[in-house]
Protein backbone atom coordinates (compact mmCIF):
# COMPACT_ATOMS: atom_id res chain seq x y z
CA UNK A 1 0.00 0.00 0.00
CA UNK A 2 2.69 2.73 1.26
CA UNK A 3 4.77 1.45 -2.33
CA UNK A 4 1.24 2.34 -4.20
CA UNK A 5 0.87 5.50 -2.50
CA UNK A 6 4.35 6.60 -3.33
CA UNK A 7 3.64 5.81 -6.67
CA UNK A 8 0.93 7.95 -7.00
CA UNK A 9 2.23 11.17 -5.02
CA UNK A 10 5.43 10.41 -7.53
CA UNK A 11 2.96 10.56 -10.52
CA UNK A 12 1.41 13.79 -8.99
CA UNK A 13 4.37 15.34 -9.17
CA UNK A 14 5.63 14.72 -12.38
CA UNK A 15 2.26 16.40 -13.76
CA UNK A 16 2.74 19.08 -11.97
CA UNK A 17 5.59 19.80 -13.00
CA UNK A 18 5.04 19.16 -16.31
CA UNK A 19 4.26 22.27 -18.76
CA UNK A 20 1.16 23.18 -20.01
CA UNK A 21 0.97 22.44 -23.09
CA UNK A 22 1.60 18.65 -22.30
CA UNK A 23 -1.03 18.35 -18.99
CA UNK A 24 -3.18 16.88 -21.30
CA UNK A 25 -1.38 13.95 -21.75
CA UNK A 26 -1.14 10.85 -19.47
CA UNK A 27 -0.13 7.72 -18.88
CA UNK A 28 -2.88 4.56 -18.68
CA UNK A 29 -3.97 4.62 -15.15
CA UNK A 30 -6.10 1.08 -15.21
CA UNK A 31 -6.43 -2.14 -16.97
CA UNK A 32 -9.56 -0.96 -18.56
CA UNK A 33 -7.49 2.53 -20.14
CA UNK A 34 -5.00 -0.24 -21.66
CA UNK A 35 -7.65 -2.01 -23.56
CA UNK A 36 -8.88 1.17 -25.06
CA UNK A 37 -9.08 0.70 -29.06
CA UNK A 38 -8.12 3.46 -31.97
CA UNK A 39 -11.02 2.06 -33.72
CA UNK A 40 -13.39 5.28 -33.40
CA UNK A 41 -10.67 7.38 -34.59
CA UNK A 42 -9.89 5.08 -37.71
CA UNK A 43 -13.66 5.14 -38.46
CA UNK A 44 -13.78 8.49 -38.68
CA UNK A 45 -10.62 9.29 -40.40
CA UNK A 46 -10.66 6.18 -43.27
CA UNK A 47 -13.32 7.35 -45.61
CA UNK A 48 -11.09 10.60 -46.26
CA UNK A 49 -8.08 8.71 -47.43
CA UNK A 50 -8.33 7.62 -50.85
CA UNK A 51 -5.48 5.70 -53.11
CA UNK A 52 -4.21 7.97 -56.27
CA UNK A 53 -3.32 6.11 -59.27
CA UNK A 54 -1.56 8.23 -61.72
CA UNK A 55 -0.38 7.21 -65.41
CA UNK A 56 2.27 8.19 -67.69
CA UNK A 57 2.11 7.53 -71.76
CA UNK A 58 5.77 6.67 -72.62
CA UNK A 59 7.63 5.49 -76.17
CA UNK A 60 9.42 2.78 -75.46
CA UNK A 61 12.74 2.73 -77.30
CA UNK A 62 14.41 -0.69 -78.99
CA UNK A 63 18.18 -0.35 -77.97
CA UNK A 64 19.11 -1.67 -81.02
CA UNK A 65 18.18 2.18 -82.63
CA UNK A 66 21.58 3.15 -80.85
CA UNK A 67 23.52 0.86 -83.11
CA UNK A 68 24.26 2.68 -86.12
CA UNK A 69 25.21 -0.22 -88.54
CA UNK A 70 21.25 -1.39 -87.35
CA UNK A 71 19.66 2.04 -88.06
CA UNK A 72 21.55 2.11 -91.87
CA UNK A 73 20.31 -1.02 -93.17
CA UNK A 74 17.40 -1.53 -91.41
CA UNK A 75 16.08 2.25 -90.88
CA UNK A 76 14.25 4.13 -87.81
CA UNK A 77 10.91 3.25 -87.59
CA UNK A 78 8.02 6.42 -87.32
CA UNK A 79 5.92 5.30 -85.04
CA UNK A 80 7.73 4.18 -81.79
CA UNK A 81 5.60 1.59 -79.86
CA UNK A 82 4.11 3.21 -76.28
CA UNK A 83 3.53 1.85 -72.98
CA UNK A 84 1.81 2.80 -70.08
CA UNK A 85 3.78 3.51 -66.72
CA UNK A 86 1.95 3.60 -63.68
CA UNK A 87 2.38 4.98 -60.19
CA UNK A 88 0.18 4.40 -56.79
CA UNK A 89 0.09 6.40 -53.44
CA UNK A 90 -2.53 8.09 -50.95
CA UNK A 91 -4.15 11.03 -51.08
CA UNK A 92 -6.56 13.05 -48.54
CA UNK A 93 -9.55 14.45 -49.11
CA UNK A 94 -9.47 18.11 -47.49
CA UNK A 95 -12.77 19.54 -49.05
CA UNK A 96 -16.09 17.68 -49.36
CA UNK A 97 -16.47 18.96 -52.87
CA UNK A 98 -13.48 16.62 -54.01
CA UNK A 99 -10.32 18.42 -53.65
CA UNK A 100 -7.64 15.59 -52.77
CA UNK A 101 -4.10 16.57 -51.44
CA UNK A 102 -1.38 14.11 -52.32
CA UNK A 103 2.68 14.09 -52.56
CA UNK A 104 3.65 15.67 -56.19
CA UNK A 105 6.26 13.13 -56.68
CA UNK A 106 2.95 10.57 -57.26
CA UNK A 107 1.25 12.43 -59.87
CA UNK A 108 4.84 14.12 -61.40
CA UNK A 109 4.78 13.67 -65.50
CA UNK A 110 1.27 12.15 -65.18
CA UNK A 111 -1.23 11.86 -68.10
CA UNK A 112 -4.60 10.21 -66.32
CA UNK A 113 -5.17 10.64 -62.46
CA UNK A 114 -7.64 8.01 -60.40
CA UNK A 115 -8.18 8.08 -56.76
CA UNK A 116 -10.07 5.31 -54.96
CA UNK A 117 -12.23 5.78 -51.96
CA UNK A 118 -12.46 3.60 -49.02
CA UNK A 119 -15.25 1.91 -50.18
CA UNK A 120 -13.68 1.12 -53.49
CA UNK A 121 -15.71 3.90 -55.74
CA UNK A 122 -13.03 5.29 -58.37
CA UNK A 123 -13.07 9.14 -60.09
CA UNK A 124 -11.33 10.31 -62.57
CA UNK A 125 -9.30 13.27 -61.42
CA UNK A 126 -7.69 16.53 -62.24
CA UNK A 127 -4.38 17.99 -61.42
CA UNK A 128 -5.31 21.22 -59.96
CA UNK A 129 -1.71 22.72 -58.24
CA UNK A 130 1.73 20.94 -58.12
CA UNK A 131 4.03 22.25 -55.64
CA UNK A 132 7.38 20.79 -56.57
CA UNK A 133 9.22 22.70 -53.74
CA UNK A 134 6.88 21.21 -50.78
CA UNK A 135 6.52 18.12 -52.77
CA UNK A 136 2.81 18.42 -52.60
CA UNK A 137 0.02 18.45 -55.23
CA UNK A 138 -4.11 19.60 -54.97
CA UNK A 139 -6.04 16.85 -56.98
CA UNK A 140 -10.06 17.59 -57.82
CA UNK A 141 -12.45 14.82 -58.72
CA UNK A 142 -13.63 15.12 -62.23
CA UNK A 143 -18.16 15.82 -62.02
CA UNK A 144 -18.28 14.93 -58.66
CA UNK A 145 -21.63 15.37 -57.66
CA UNK A 146 -21.68 14.51 -53.75
CA UNK A 147 -20.77 15.55 -50.42
CA UNK A 148 -17.07 13.96 -49.85
CA UNK A 149 -15.73 12.93 -46.13
CA UNK A 150 -12.67 15.37 -45.49
CA UNK A 151 -10.66 15.40 -43.04
CA UNK A 152 -9.76 18.99 -41.05
CA UNK A 153 -6.65 19.94 -40.46
CA UNK A 154 -5.09 20.29 -37.17
CA UNK A 155 -2.07 22.63 -35.60
CA UNK A 156 0.48 20.90 -36.45
CA UNK A 157 2.15 23.61 -34.08
CA UNK A 158 0.94 21.90 -30.81
CA UNK A 159 2.03 18.41 -31.63
CA UNK A 160 4.70 17.28 -29.23
CA UNK A 161 7.25 14.05 -29.21
CA UNK A 162 5.80 11.36 -27.62
CA UNK A 163 2.59 11.96 -29.29
CA UNK A 164 0.14 8.99 -30.74
CA UNK A 165 -0.01 9.38 -34.30
CA UNK A 166 -1.86 7.09 -37.27
CA UNK A 167 -0.51 6.71 -40.97
CA UNK A 168 -3.15 5.70 -43.49
CA UNK A 169 -2.42 4.84 -46.88
CA UNK A 170 -2.03 2.33 -49.09
CA UNK A 171 1.59 0.80 -48.78
CA UNK A 172 2.20 -1.63 -51.50
CA UNK A 173 -1.07 -1.37 -53.34
CA UNK A 174 -2.45 -3.81 -50.55
CA UNK A 175 -5.27 -1.69 -49.67
CA UNK A 176 -6.03 1.11 -47.11
CA UNK A 177 -3.69 0.23 -44.08
CA UNK A 178 -3.76 1.99 -40.83
CA UNK A 179 -0.63 2.09 -38.64
CA UNK A 180 0.52 3.47 -35.80
CA UNK A 181 3.36 5.05 -33.65
CA UNK A 182 4.96 8.08 -31.82
CA UNK A 183 5.80 11.62 -33.16
CA UNK A 184 9.55 10.21 -32.85
CA UNK A 185 11.01 13.79 -33.38
CA UNK A 186 9.60 17.64 -34.51
CA UNK A 187 11.51 19.95 -37.39
CA UNK A 188 13.48 17.29 -39.24
CA UNK A 189 16.14 18.59 -41.58
CA UNK A 190 18.39 16.82 -44.46
CA UNK A 191 15.41 14.77 -45.57
CA UNK A 192 16.44 16.19 -48.98
CA UNK A 193 12.52 15.83 -50.51
CA UNK A 194 11.58 19.24 -50.58
CA UNK A 195 12.85 23.16 -49.98
CA UNK A 196 11.06 23.85 -46.92
CA UNK A 197 13.25 20.88 -44.48
CA UNK A 198 11.09 20.97 -40.88
CA UNK A 199 9.09 17.34 -41.06
CA UNK A 200 7.51 15.40 -38.21
CA UNK A 201 9.35 12.25 -37.69
CA UNK A 202 7.47 9.62 -36.84
CA UNK A 203 7.89 5.53 -35.96
CA UNK A 204 4.43 4.50 -37.59
CA UNK A 205 4.98 2.16 -40.32
CA UNK A 206 5.38 4.22 -43.47
CA UNK A 207 5.86 1.70 -47.01
CA UNK A 208 5.95 2.72 -50.72
CA UNK A 209 2.60 3.89 -51.72
CA UNK A 210 1.82 5.40 -48.38
CA UNK A 211 3.29 9.07 -50.27
CA UNK A 212 0.51 11.30 -49.70
CA UNK A 213 -1.32 9.51 -46.93
CA UNK A 214 -2.46 11.01 -43.81
CA UNK A 215 -0.76 11.17 -40.30
CA UNK A 216 -3.42 11.80 -38.03
CA UNK A 217 -3.97 12.63 -34.11
CA UNK A 218 -5.84 11.06 -31.03
CA UNK A 219 -8.41 14.03 -32.01
CA UNK A 220 -8.82 12.44 -35.93
CA UNK A 221 -7.28 15.61 -37.22
CA UNK A 222 -4.43 15.64 -40.02
CA UNK A 223 -1.10 16.45 -38.58
CA UNK A 224 0.45 15.50 -41.76
CA UNK A 225 1.10 14.26 -45.18
CA UNK A 226 3.42 11.14 -44.98
CA UNK A 227 5.81 12.25 -47.66
CA UNK A 228 9.38 9.94 -47.13
CA UNK A 229 11.32 7.00 -45.21
CA UNK A 230 14.76 6.49 -44.60
CA UNK A 231 15.27 2.94 -45.26
CA UNK A 232 18.47 0.61 -46.66
CA UNK A 233 16.07 -2.33 -47.70
CA UNK A 234 13.10 0.19 -49.54
CA UNK A 235 10.31 -1.20 -46.56
CA UNK A 236 10.14 0.23 -43.12
CA UNK A 237 12.65 0.79 -40.74
CA UNK A 238 11.01 3.10 -38.20
CA UNK A 239 11.71 6.18 -39.49
CA UNK A 240 9.11 8.41 -41.30
CA UNK A 241 8.70 11.91 -42.34
CA UNK A 242 5.51 14.16 -42.92
CA UNK A 243 4.82 17.58 -44.00
CA UNK A 244 3.31 19.14 -40.93
CA UNK A 245 -0.68 20.35 -41.81
CA UNK A 246 0.45 23.71 -41.44
CA UNK A 247 2.31 24.06 -44.92
CA UNK A 248 -0.19 21.42 -46.13
CA UNK A 249 -2.79 24.21 -45.62
CA UNK A 250 -1.10 26.84 -47.35
CA UNK A 251 -1.21 25.02 -50.58
CA UNK A 252 -4.77 23.88 -50.17
CA UNK A 253 -5.67 27.30 -49.66
CA UNK A 254 -3.73 28.48 -52.94
CA UNK A 255 -5.51 25.25 -54.83
CA UNK A 256 -8.92 26.83 -53.22
CA UNK A 257 -8.37 30.41 -54.56
CA UNK A 258 -7.93 29.09 -58.46
CA UNK A 259 -3.88 29.52 -58.02
CA UNK A 260 -1.86 27.61 -60.86
CA UNK A 261 1.08 27.92 -58.19
CA UNK A 262 1.88 28.69 -54.65
CA UNK A 263 2.20 32.44 -53.58
CA UNK A 264 4.46 32.75 -50.44
CA UNK A 265 6.06 35.48 -48.55
CA UNK A 266 9.93 36.84 -50.19
CA UNK A 267 12.25 37.81 -47.32
CA UNK A 268 14.90 39.03 -49.88
CA UNK A 269 17.45 38.27 -47.62
CA UNK A 270 20.18 35.36 -47.74
CA UNK A 271 20.39 33.35 -44.22
CA UNK A 272 22.81 31.28 -43.18
CA UNK A 273 23.11 28.29 -40.19
CA UNK A 274 25.09 29.80 -37.57
CA UNK A 275 28.07 27.17 -36.70
CA UNK A 276 29.87 26.56 -33.35
CA UNK A 277 32.57 29.31 -34.82
CA UNK A 278 30.77 31.81 -35.33
CA UNK A 279 28.71 31.05 -32.50
CA UNK A 280 32.16 31.90 -30.72
CA UNK A 281 32.94 35.48 -33.08
CA UNK A 282 29.55 36.63 -31.81
CA UNK A 283 29.51 35.30 -28.52
CA UNK A 284 26.76 32.93 -28.44
CA UNK A 285 26.22 30.09 -25.30
CA UNK A 286 24.96 27.87 -28.16
CA UNK A 287 24.55 27.95 -32.42
CA UNK A 288 21.53 28.23 -32.43
CA UNK A 289 19.21 31.44 -35.38
CA UNK A 290 19.77 32.10 -38.90
CA UNK A 291 22.44 34.98 -39.67
CA UNK A 292 21.68 37.48 -42.44
CA UNK A 293 24.07 37.28 -45.27
CA UNK A 294 23.35 39.42 -47.15
CA UNK A 295 19.60 41.93 -48.25
CA UNK A 296 18.42 42.39 -51.72
CA UNK A 297 17.59 46.58 -52.13
CA UNK A 298 14.44 47.67 -51.79
CA UNK A 299 13.10 43.81 -50.76
CA UNK A 300 10.88 43.76 -47.58
CA UNK A 301 13.61 42.91 -45.72
CA UNK A 302 15.67 45.92 -46.70
CA UNK A 303 12.70 48.27 -46.54
CA UNK A 304 12.07 46.58 -42.14
CA UNK A 305 15.36 47.76 -41.84
CA UNK A 306 17.18 43.63 -41.40
CA UNK A 307 21.04 43.94 -42.32
CA UNK A 308 23.94 41.87 -42.87
CA UNK A 309 25.02 39.91 -39.86
CA UNK A 310 21.72 40.77 -37.74
CA UNK A 311 20.48 37.35 -36.04
CA UNK A 312 17.30 36.14 -36.20
CA UNK A 313 16.11 34.78 -32.85
CA UNK A 314 12.47 34.10 -32.99
CA UNK A 315 9.20 35.04 -35.57
CA UNK A 316 6.06 35.96 -33.76
CA UNK A 317 7.64 34.51 -30.69
CA UNK A 318 8.92 31.33 -32.04
CA UNK A 319 12.18 30.56 -31.62
CA UNK A 320 14.24 29.76 -34.95
CA UNK A 321 16.84 27.53 -34.43
CA UNK A 322 17.83 27.59 -38.04
CA UNK A 323 17.71 29.02 -41.98
CA UNK A 324 15.22 25.96 -42.19
CA UNK A 325 13.30 26.63 -38.82
CA UNK A 326 12.79 30.57 -40.53
CA UNK A 327 11.98 29.53 -44.04
CA UNK A 328 9.15 27.15 -42.93
CA UNK A 329 8.00 29.42 -40.07
CA UNK A 330 8.00 32.72 -42.44
CA UNK A 331 6.70 30.81 -45.58
CA UNK A 332 3.07 29.56 -43.15
CA UNK A 333 2.58 33.37 -42.93
CA UNK A 334 -0.49 34.59 -44.49
CA UNK A 335 -0.17 37.02 -47.59
CA UNK A 336 -0.78 40.77 -46.88
CA UNK A 337 -0.11 40.90 -43.29
CA UNK A 338 2.96 41.55 -41.40
CA UNK A 339 5.29 39.28 -39.39
CA UNK A 340 7.76 40.26 -36.36
CA UNK A 341 10.86 38.94 -36.27
CA UNK A 342 13.57 39.29 -33.01
CA UNK A 343 17.14 39.91 -34.16
CA UNK A 344 20.15 40.09 -32.08
CA UNK A 345 22.32 43.27 -33.21
CA UNK A 346 25.10 44.45 -31.43
CA UNK A 347 24.45 42.29 -28.34
CA UNK A 348 20.48 43.98 -27.86
CA UNK A 349 17.46 42.49 -29.06
CA UNK A 350 15.81 44.31 -32.05
CA UNK A 351 12.14 43.92 -33.27
CA UNK A 352 11.95 44.24 -36.77
CA UNK A 353 8.24 44.35 -38.76
CA UNK A 354 8.32 42.24 -42.15
CA UNK A 355 5.62 43.07 -44.74
CA UNK A 356 4.42 39.61 -45.94
CA UNK A 357 4.44 40.41 -50.05
CA UNK A 358 5.55 37.89 -52.63
CA UNK A 359 8.32 38.12 -55.16
CA UNK A 360 8.50 40.69 -58.06
CA UNK A 361 8.44 38.01 -60.93
CA UNK A 362 8.58 40.25 -63.95
CA UNK A 363 9.98 39.44 -67.33
CA UNK A 364 10.41 36.03 -66.85
CA UNK A 365 10.10 35.29 -70.67
CA UNK A 366 10.28 31.27 -70.47
CA UNK A 367 11.01 29.78 -73.26
CA UNK A 368 12.24 26.19 -73.99
CA UNK A 369 15.08 25.23 -76.37
CA UNK A 370 14.23 23.13 -79.08
CA UNK A 371 17.03 24.05 -81.48
CA UNK A 372 19.47 21.19 -82.27
CA UNK A 373 21.90 21.69 -79.71
CA UNK A 374 23.40 21.13 -76.26
CA UNK A 375 20.44 23.14 -74.87
CA UNK A 376 17.87 21.04 -77.00
CA UNK A 377 15.14 20.02 -74.22
CA UNK A 378 15.91 22.77 -71.79
CA UNK A 379 13.11 25.37 -70.33
CA UNK A 380 15.04 28.90 -69.22
CA UNK A 381 13.48 31.76 -68.14
CA UNK A 382 15.37 35.52 -67.19
CA UNK A 383 16.19 35.74 -63.27
CA UNK A 384 13.74 37.60 -61.37
CA UNK A 385 13.34 37.92 -57.60
CA UNK A 386 10.82 35.08 -57.62
CA UNK A 387 12.99 32.57 -59.53
CA UNK A 388 15.98 33.09 -57.42
CA UNK A 389 13.44 32.82 -54.32
CA UNK A 390 12.36 29.69 -55.79
CA UNK A 391 15.69 28.13 -57.12
CA UNK A 392 17.71 29.75 -53.52
CA UNK A 393 19.87 31.71 -55.95
CA UNK A 394 21.59 34.72 -54.74
CA UNK A 395 18.37 37.61 -54.80
CA UNK A 396 20.98 39.92 -57.26
CA UNK A 397 21.37 36.70 -59.64
CA UNK A 398 21.01 38.07 -62.67
CA UNK A 399 21.02 36.00 -66.25
CA UNK A 400 19.69 33.33 -67.46
CA UNK A 401 18.59 30.02 -65.27
CA UNK A 402 17.63 26.82 -66.40
CA UNK A 403 14.34 25.82 -64.44
CA UNK A 404 13.65 22.30 -66.08
CA UNK A 405 14.84 19.55 -68.11
CA UNK A 406 12.54 17.40 -70.65
CA UNK A 407 13.03 13.72 -69.92
CA UNK A 408 15.21 12.19 -73.05
CA UNK A 409 16.29 16.05 -74.47
CA UNK A 410 20.26 16.68 -75.05
CA UNK A 411 20.05 19.23 -72.39
CA UNK A 412 19.34 16.31 -69.48
CA UNK A 413 21.30 13.97 -71.33
CA UNK A 414 24.80 15.89 -71.47
CA UNK A 415 24.32 16.95 -67.46
CA UNK A 416 22.52 20.39 -67.40
CA UNK A 417 20.50 20.78 -63.88
CA UNK A 418 17.65 22.75 -62.83
CA UNK A 419 19.52 25.79 -61.43
CA UNK A 420 22.17 25.91 -63.93
CA UNK A 421 23.05 29.62 -65.22
CA UNK A 422 24.65 29.85 -68.49
CA UNK A 423 26.67 33.14 -68.58
CA UNK A 424 27.97 32.58 -72.37
CA UNK A 425 27.88 30.48 -74.97
CA UNK A 426 31.16 30.39 -77.50
CA UNK A 427 32.63 33.35 -76.19
CA UNK A 428 28.99 34.88 -76.57
CA UNK A 429 27.47 36.71 -73.27
CA UNK A 430 24.22 35.24 -72.37
CA UNK A 431 22.08 38.30 -70.92
CA UNK A 432 18.29 37.02 -71.39
CA UNK A 433 16.43 34.56 -72.76
CA UNK A 434 16.55 35.61 -76.55
CA UNK A 435 20.22 35.32 -76.53
CA UNK A 436 20.65 32.03 -75.14
CA UNK A 437 17.82 31.03 -78.01
CA UNK A 438 19.73 33.03 -80.62
CA UNK A 439 23.08 30.90 -79.70
CA UNK A 440 21.31 27.31 -79.61
CA UNK A 441 20.13 27.88 -83.15
CA UNK A 442 24.15 28.95 -84.50
CA UNK A 443 25.60 25.94 -86.57
CA UNK A 444 28.42 24.69 -84.33
CA UNK A 445 30.78 21.50 -84.33
CA UNK A 446 32.06 22.69 -80.94
CA UNK A 447 30.02 24.57 -78.05
CA UNK A 448 32.08 26.37 -75.42
CA UNK A 449 29.48 26.76 -72.63
CA UNK A 450 30.82 29.16 -69.00
CA UNK A 451 27.69 27.61 -66.33
CA UNK A 452 27.38 28.39 -63.03
CA UNK A 453 26.26 26.05 -60.62
CA UNK A 454 25.91 26.11 -56.80
CA UNK A 455 27.74 29.74 -57.24
CA UNK A 456 30.93 27.91 -58.78
CA UNK A 457 31.59 28.64 -62.81
CA UNK A 458 31.96 26.05 -64.46
CA UNK A 459 33.60 25.91 -68.21
CA UNK A 460 31.70 23.10 -70.20
CA UNK A 461 33.42 21.94 -73.94
CA UNK A 462 30.72 19.60 -75.89
CA UNK A 463 30.84 18.35 -79.58
CA UNK A 464 28.66 19.59 -81.92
Amino acid sequence: MNLIRSFALLLASVVMATPALAQDRRVPTSGAELRLSYAPIVQRAQPAVVNVYAGKTVQTRNPLLDDPIFRRFFGVPGQQPEQMQRSLGSGVMVDSSGLVVTNNHVIEGADQVKISLADKREFEAEIVLKDSRTDLAVLRVKDGKEKFATLDFANSDELLVGDVVLAIGNPFGVGQTVTHGIVSALARTKVGVTDYQFFIQTDAAINPGNSGGALVDMTGKLVGINTAIFSRSGGSQGIGFAIPANMVRVVVASAKSGGKAVKRPWLGAKLQAVTPEIADTLGLKLPNGALVANVAPNSPAARAGLKPSDLIVAIEGQTIDDPNAFDYRFATRQLGGAAQIDVQRAGKTVKVTVPLETAPDTNRDEIVLTARSPFQGAKVANISPAIADELHLDSQTEGVVVIDLADGGTAASVGFQKGDIILAVNSQKISKTSDLDKASKAASRLWRIVVVRGGQQINVTLGG
